[in-house]
């Protein structure tokens, strides 16, 4: 008959996995990946249904470009919690740095679903489909990021950059406009900007030769 520990022993085993887990983060974070895998490894036998341990050992993987090993702990998490935004996060770094980026942005894709708010995913997006010359589902999360976070820049800015990619030169005169008024000094923008401003020309130039 299965003894099952009580609930003092439960919560004793709970604490001992939250310390462990947020040590090998915090060993993960400044680079020893020796602690931070034991720490991993002993948060994941006490808690064998949690999906954070195996996170954890797939970056540790991932930073020392052990893509298999990676990519195997990325899965079990997965598995453990078929919507750990993180862990679909990981396998689509896993599988860009093989050159599968169509895998990377179904995955990138799946954690933004769960995960609207991950600016890792959606940068991982946002250079996945400059490798595949496809735009209009990174477009779509990058509004929705820009609606939760007014005046990221930085988001701005490749947001301005595909707006221009698919001859949406208007949006991307607006966005870099604003994007100027908050660092008037922002040189890739004004760069963006004099881009747009030439294309704008081009074809107010074409339609008045139509007419």
């Amino acid at each position: 008959m299965e003894i099952k520990p009580s609930t003092a022993e439960q919560h004793t085993l709970l604490v001992q996995y939250e310390v462990l887990q947020g040590l090998g983060n915090c060993y993960s974070c400044v680079g020893n990946s020796t602690q931070a895998e034991q720490c991993y490894e002993k948060a994941a036998s006490l808690g064998p249904d949690e999906p954070e341990p195996y996170v954890g050992l797939g970056i540790v993987a991932l930073q020392e470009n052990r893509l298999e090993d990676a990519e195997i702990a990325f899965r079990v998490a997965c598995r453990l919690d078929s919507n750990c935004a993180k862990a679909y996060a990981g396998q689509a770094m896993v599988a860009k740095q093989k050159g599968n980026y169509e895998q990377a942005f179904e995955m990138y894709l799946k954690c933004l679903e769960l995960d609207t708010d991950n600016l890792t995913a959606l940068l991982g997006l946002f250079q996945t489909s400059c490798h595949m010359n496809s735009f209009e589902k990174v477009i779509h999360y990058l509004e929705v990021y820009l609606d939760m976070h007014p005046g990221d820049d930085s988001v701005m800015l490749s947001l301005a950059a595909l707006y221009i990619k698919e001859s949406h030169f208007e949006q991307s005169r607006k966005m870099l406009l604003d994007i100027l008024t908050l660092d008037p000094d922002k040189k890739d923008a004004v760069d963006l900007l004099e881009e747009v401003e030439h294309n704008l020309t081009h074809l107010r130039l074409a339609k008045a030769e139509i007419k």
